[in-house]
């Protein structure tokens, strides 16, 4: 079941639900609590969401539980960047490259966590006042600020000044932010214009009057001169905007050939404005000029780093570019150099879409290859190859071939029945699970699959599932021998159970499964089911009418199965 959850919570992942893969991740935890990756998938969706602070408990947890493990410091560095502790990220992936040293993930997001931690602004000194619970109060009390918290921009700026102090120097030149400043500090901002101090403080004494002075007469300020170079530059830039707006309006309408030209004019203008580049891109990619587009992609990105660009830039280009390997991986059949792209630009800024981009990309080869390798004929010959093994005991031999068959043909379920088989003998009960659900989902009419599960189930000491996986199976076959074998095996052991001839440490361990189960945890929790436990305690005549009811009587026997309850 936890399996199931967690297949369930990846491919939600590979489809950008992020939040329905949690659900699943959390099901699958509830079922499997000690399963790292369960954890470490969970801190993933959270971190796709940007909710970093459950991102880094979970990958904390995935650390805990399997510390050897570097995929857990790489999502524990993840965790640590979104948050803006860059010093626990460093020191994270360092830990997992110390497990790890070829990881290129790590060794990609140590570079990045490095190079944020550099570019780092000091930290504000006004910072602290922005974070207090009465700022709001305050700003509304204050009738110059009062009336700022009608406009949304404003409202923006002070929460995002709360989010990072850091970016209030973005503001300062707003003469809002100072009035803000002058509430929370206590102080008058203002211009000075006389001899006086451009600070005066509230509620301390102020200073005489002085005898107003007559200005000494000042020269006039010559108007400063603006070389003709720097006036040219802007004046192209300024063009070379124009160009792109006018490049943008002919993509809308599809007229590409006329969209080329305004953006190539615009790179001819300004060759620091690398989003030109990726445009002109994004438009031979709609022409399927997919050359064109990988080297407009890969000029923008080597551009964009030598002047520092912002980084989602870089990874807007390569994006593009691993959707034009993409496009000519359709004639091609090589997903390689999309995928390998679609990392890179990952490791510039970790997209949605690009993760989105990644998933199918993965998918689409794994697709292929499947259909390169599929051969029904050698399939057959693998699976009788498996069943020699399996008939001489040599079930690792006969999984093997069990695995080269469903290689060749995934859709075979009785070579899913069989390697489930000889997982049981080999103990790999979780894998023998696995493989009788997916027998079942892929042909549910065939019986072999649940005697397949119940078997597992048995083994796993749960007889009230066994029996109702035989019970199933007896749907699709009623007389078939070995279902009905299997329920009298399970109704034995339930009623050695309800007899008492079980050693008391079986009982607990019984009992202590049972618990987990997530059906037993719902009856138990239920106040209606407590309160006919009780009167089955206190008044078994009484609560004879509560069998009556058939939902009742079902999870009344559901606990006698499990042993939660024993009937005298």
């Amino acid at each position: 079941m936890a399996d199931e959850a967690k297949a369930k919570g990846n491919a939600a992942f590979s489809a950008g639900n992020y939040e329905e893969a949690i659900k699943h991740f959390s099901e699958a935890i509830v079922l499997a609590p000690t399963n790292h990756v369960l954890y470490s998938n969970r801190s993933a969706a959270y971190a796709s969401l940007h909710n970093y602070s459950d991102a880094l408990q979970d990958a904390k947890k995935t650390v805990e539980i399997k510390a050897d493990w570097s995929k857990g410091y790489s999502r524990l560095g993840a965790a640590y960047v979104g948050l803006g502790k860059y010093d626990d990220a460093i020191s994270s992936y360092k830990k997992g490259l110390e497990l790890d040293p070829s990881n290129e993930a790590l060794k990609s997001g140590l570079a990045d966590a490095q190079a944020a931690s550099r570019s780092r602004a000091p930290s504000s000194p006004f910072g602290n006042i922005f974070q207090g619970p009465e700022l709001w109060a305050k700003l509304t009390a204050d009738p110059k600020t009062r009336m700022f918290l009608q406009q949304p921009d404003f409202v923006k700026m002070i929460q995002d000044v709360q989010k990072n102090p850091n970016n209030m120097n973005l503001y300062l030149s707003d003469q809002r932010m100072k009035q803000v400043l002058g509430v929370l500090l206590n102080v008058n901002l203002r211009n000075a214009t006389s001899e006086e101090d451009a600070f005066e403080h509230t509620g301390s004494p102020k200073p005489q009057p002085q005898p107003k002075r007559e200005p000494e007469p000042q020269p006039e300020p010559e108007p400063m001169d603006i070389p003709d170079e720097e006036k040219d530059k802007k004046s192209r830039k300024a063009e070379a905007q124009k160009e792109k707006e006018l490049g943008n309006a002919a993509y809308k309408k599809k007229d590409f050939e006329i969209a080329i030209k305004h953006y190539t004019k615009a790179m001819d203008l300004d060759d620091e404005d690398i989003s030109f580049l990726t445009n002109r891109a994004a438009v031979y990619l709609e022409m399927g000029k997919y050359e064109e587009c990988i080297k407009d992609c890969d000029k923008a990105a080597e551009r964009g780093r030598e002047l520092h660009s912002d980084y989602k830039m870089i990874a807007r280009a390569l994006t593009r570019k691993g959707s034009a390997y993409v496009k000519m991986a359709k004639c091609s059949k090589d997903y390689e150099p999309a995928i390998e792209t679609f990392q890179k630009a990952l490791t510039e800024h970790r997209n949605p879409d690009t993760l989105k981009k990644l998933n199918e990309a993965e998918k689409a080869k794994k697709d292929l290859e499947q259909q390169e390798d599929f051969d029904p004929k050698l399939a057959d010959e693998e699976r009788e190859k498996g069943n020699e093994f399996f008939k001489q005991q040599q079930y690792p031999e006969a999984i093997r071939h069990y695995s080269e068959a469903l290689r060749r043909n995934p859709k075979d379920a009785r070579v899913y029945s069989n390697r489930a088989a000889c997982y049981t003998k080999l103990g790999a009960l979780p894998e023998g699970l696995k493989d009788a659900n997916k027998c079942i989902e892929l042909d549910p009419s065939f019986t072999k699959g649940y005697s397949r599960k119940a078997a597992v189930q048995f083994f796993m000491k749960e007889y009230d599932k066994a029996m109702e996986t035989y019970q199933e199976g007896l749907k699709h076959d009623e007389t078939n021998q070995e279902l009905l074998e299997g329920v009298r095996r399970c109704v034995d052991q339930i009623n050695k159970t309800n007899r008492g001839d079980i050693s008391p440490e079986e009982m607990k361990e019984r009992q202590a499964k049972a618990m987990q189960d997530p059906d037993i945890q719902h009856i138990l929790s239920d106040p209606v089911m407590r309160q006919i436990l009780m009167d089955f305690q206190e008044n078994p005549k009484a609560a004879q009418d509560h069998l009556k009811n058939p939902d009742v009587m079902y999870k009344i026997q559901k606990l006698v199965s499990a042993g939660i309850v024993q009937v005298r």
